[in-house]
């Protein structure tokens, strides 16, 4: 990834603009063993207590790396109980993210799981079952063979 995707522009911006990123050698330990790290590349997404989110392993593409990212950042914020004062906000601002990546990136290979998101977050702050509905049905259109379509299988009967 150092050669292709790394030096991207549009990777460089958006990594300076959403994350904090750290880079560390494969076998420097105790960080290998801490999180589980078995192959390189493996990026992981953390919250700001050091919990893990997201994780992706093996080489991506620019244009497959940054929706990757957006999963990521969608997902700590999708995990409210680790905040103290939990914040209905915080669908929102996953929300925000998966909708960013799903009109960015409707294509890429994070998309269906960013849908399947999205409709589990609009559910849990509403607590209306219609998004999920919809989310499954989004799924079976654009991407029928996807785990993501078959995990939101049980949502055709709402």
């Amino acid at each position: 990834m150092d050669a292709v995707t790394y030096p991207d522009a549009g990777v460089i911006g958006f990594i300076n603009e959403n994350m904090i990123p750290l880079r560390v050698e494969y076998g420097i330990e105790p960080l290998t063993a801490d999180f589980n790290v078995k192959w390189t590349p493996t990026l992981i997404t953390l919250d700001v207590q050091g919990k893990e989110h997201h994780r992706a392993v093996g080489f991506f593409e620019p244009k497959e790396l940054v929706p990757s990212m957006l999963l990521g950042i969608a997902k700590v914020f999708f995990d409210t109980d680790r905040f103290d004062d939990f914040d209905t906000d915080r669908f929102d601002d996953a929300l925000m993210n998966l909708e960013r990546l799903l009109k960015d990136y409707p294509k890429s290979n994070s998309a269906p799981e960013a849908i399947y998101l999205k409709g589990i977050s609009l559910y849990k702050k509403t607590e209306d079952p219609e998004p999920l509905k919809k989310a499954y049905e989004k799924l079976q259109a654009d991407y029928s063979d996807s785990e993501w379509t078959k995990r939101a299988y049980p949502y055709r009967l709402l």
